[in-house]
């Protein structure tokens, strides 16, 4: 196939069919990348060749100029001789340099109308790789996600989860019976006496214990004034 044909194929191919239609799409769309990469390589070296050939030829015509205008002053010299035979000589190989110049001439007019369509075409070819790049990136992003759909859903089907979930109870239980001594150990620290209400209590024992001994005390004299009494009336 030339590649010319190969350009066209590719600029008017449809990938949205092409993709739809293949097995693989993600492989399909790689080669499609890749042959349009070759191709527009090779449109490149084309044009490049073009180019170079049109350069040279742009020289020959330059020399050709050089060439007509020097047999012109050949002629011009002749004739002041008068020398008609070597002026027309002179003038003929004139002619044959026009000839030459105009032929070549007309290959760099059909060289420049060949650059132009490669010019359009590169432009296009770019444009569609550029296209199908977006494609393979859009591609990859639905495989991925499709595929991080696929791990989820099995993961949230397996026991693994139920498992950890299991495991994040009993920590969350440690958790609160952690928490829970701890706060018990704030409140007992919380009802501890004090330096001074220690000190208090001792002062009110003391007092207790004075009352106490009055009350003792007092006892202790009433059943003795009773006995002396019994005593007496006896």
């Amino acid at each position: 196939m030339s590649i010319f044909s190969r350009t066209r194929d590719i600029i008017a191919a449809n990938f949205s069919d092409l993709l739809e239609k293949a097995e693989d799409p993600t492989k399909m769309i790689r080669m499609i990348i890749l042959e349009m990469e070759e191709t527009l390589v090779d449109v490149r070296a084309s044009a490049a060749r073009t180019i170079a050939d049109q350069k040279e030829m742009n020289r020959h015509v330059a020399k050709l100029d050089r060439l007509q205008a020097d047999w012109a002053d050949k002629a011009q010299l002749a004739l002041s001789k008068d020398r008609d035979d070597l002026a027309r000589g002179a003038l003929l190989e004139k002619r044959k340099a026009s000839d030459m110049a105009g032929q070549l001439k007309a290959e760099i007019a059909v060289l420049n109308d060949s650059l132009r369509a490669y010019e359009t075409d590169i432009d296009k070819l770019q444009n569609r790789l550029r296209e199908a790049r977006s494609k393979q990136t859009a591609i990859a992003a639905r495989l991925e996600s499709a595929e991080n759909r696929v791990k989820l859903r099995t993961l949230l089907a397996s026991e693994r989860v139920d498992e950890a979930l299991a495991r994040f109870d009993a920590l969350e239980r440690r958790a609160d019976y952690a928490e829970g001594h701890a706060d018990s150990l704030r409140l007992a620290e919380g009802h501890r006496p004090s330096l001074a209400d220690e000190i208090s209590a001792l002062a009110s024992h003391d007092k207790i214990d004075e009352e106490l001994m009055a009350m003792k005390a007092a006892l202790a004299s009433d059943k003795l004034a009773s006995d002396k009494s019994a005593g007496r009336e006896g």
